[in-house]
């Protein structure tokens, strides 16, 4: 287990919590932006990684129009979309993605960590520093969606602190968890 995270930066009224960097022990966590599609798309390349998505590895040209949607955010305004690249501070390479959908109530996370950089704790690093600046931001609730056969997903949720729930969305299981209101500061 890692030690908690230093807590990520602080936001005023006029940026979102959705759109600023944040650093955990090894990894700096980055708005997602366009110019990451050809490194995203590189490191995110085996089919393996969508045995429980569906789809296919996304080309540069792909990766760069999702990058550039993520990067607009949420059409609906009842909503923020968060999505931050992974990059490893120690060699410098960009190993996945967390990200969140923001709603008042509650935020749902996901996580990828391509197949080079797995079972190193960086997905569970990186959805940890994210769920603390989340909770830090008012947040409430965290949940995700997680295929039942999926037992990495399932093994970093249970390090986050969610459970599963017997509430089902596509053939995927809810995880959810109570996040603790942030201590006000003197």
């Amino acid at each position: 287990m890692h030690p908690d995270p230093a807590p990520g930066p602080t936001t005023s009224p006029t940026t979102s919590p959705t759109t600023v960097p944040l650093r955990s022990e090894r990894l700096d966590l980055l708005p997602i932006a366009p110019e990451h599609a050809g490194e995203l798309a590189a490191a995110l390349a085996d089919p393996a990684l969508h045995t429980f998505t569906g789809g296919h590895p996304a080309t540069p040209e792909e990766m760069r129009a999702r990058c550039a949607r993520l990067a607009a955010g949420s059409p609906d305004p009842a909503e923020q979309w968060g999505n931050w690249v992974l990059r490893l501070r120690a060699d410098g390479a960009l190993t996945g993605y967390v990200q969140a959908t923001v709603g008042p109530d509650e935020a749902e996370l996901a996580w990828v960590v391509g197949t080079p950089w797995q079972r190193r704790g960086l997905a569970t690093e990186a959805a940890r520093t994210l769920l603390a600046h989340l909770a830090a931001t008012g947040t409430t609730t965290a949940v995700a969606h997680i295929h039942p056969d999926h037992h990495a997903s399932a093994a970093i949720a249970r390090a986050l602190g969610l459970h599963p729930t017997p509430h089902t969305h596509d053939g995927e299981t809810r995880w959810q968890a109570t996040l603790p209101r942030p201590t006000p500061t003197t």
